[in-house]
């Protein structure tokens, strides 16, 4: 082996991923068999074995509630998240685990807004929203107004996925202007998703509009792209942002 093999070994060298500055991933489907994310518990246990194993010290959980595939409730959330936290004490995996909902705004979900019905929050009366990620949905902006009139601080998970926004700079500079909380997914830095996606999240850490990052973890192949991160050009600028993570 000469000395130049040694200098090659170590530029591949990559820095583990930590994310015990984040704190508390707010943004997540581990909650097994109701959506699109853990389909049992042996894999919930696993994902959450790894994040704890980042550093985090609170995981909360965010199953869809979306009237046309995913009809969670409240009450099958809550059910879930005691069956989960037993299976991961049991496990002796340390880590405060709780729930909420990713709930997705349609017609529905604005009527049970306006009728007062029940609707998991966290934190400071966060309510984690998204849309479909092709058209702009009627009803944006009417339904936000209604959730912060009804008491609820919106926050709109991962903007930079959707592609009526990045072609609408007007709507986006309108969401801004209201002070719309905005939650970027950490697999948007690596390119996960699409390189459009990763230059418009890259774009919303320019502006300081983001507020929140989640790892809207499914799978064990979201955990393996998130490692990584560290790769990532920002991952050292976000370790340094003023985030509401943190207060979870």
């Amino acid at each position: 082996m000469s000395i130049f093999d040694i200098f090659k070994k170590k530029s591949t060298i990559t820095e583990s991923l930590s994310l015990d500055w984040l704190e508390v991933d707010m943004h997540s489907h581990l909650i097994p068999g109701i959506d699109d994310g853990s389909k049992s518990t042996e894999e919930s246990l696993e994902l959450i074995s790894r994040l704890a194993g980042y550093g985090l010290r609170k995981i909360i959980t965010t199953p869809h509630i979306m009237s046309e595939y995913f009809k969670n409730t409240p009450e099958i959330i809550k059910m879930g998240l005691e069956d989960l936290k037993k299976s991961v004490k049991k496990a002796g995996i340390e880590i405060e685990i709780e729930a909420a909902a990713e709930y997705y705004l349609d017609e529905i979900f604005l009527e049970k807004v306006k009728a007062g019905e029940e609707i998991l929050t966290f934190g400071d009366n966060y309510i984690l929203v998204e849309t479909g990620f092709i058209n702009r949905p009627q009803m944006l902006v009417e339904t936000l107004f209604q959730l912060e009139m009804s008491g609820y601080t919106p926050i709109f998970a991962h903007p930079e996925r959707y592609q009526y926004l990045l072609a609408d700079k007007q709507l986006l500079q309108e969401l801004i202007d209201r002070n719309l909380l905005f939650q970027v997914n950490l697999l948007s830095l690596t390119g996960f998703y699409s390189k459009p996606v990763k230059d418009f999240a890259e774009m919303l850490i320019e502006r300081g509009v983001v507020r929140f990052f989640g790892t809207d973890c499914h799978n064990t192949r979201y955990l393996d792209m998130l490692e990584m991160l560290p790769k990532s050009k920002n991952y050292d600028k976000i370790k340094q942002l003023d985030l509401r993570n943190r207060s979870l």
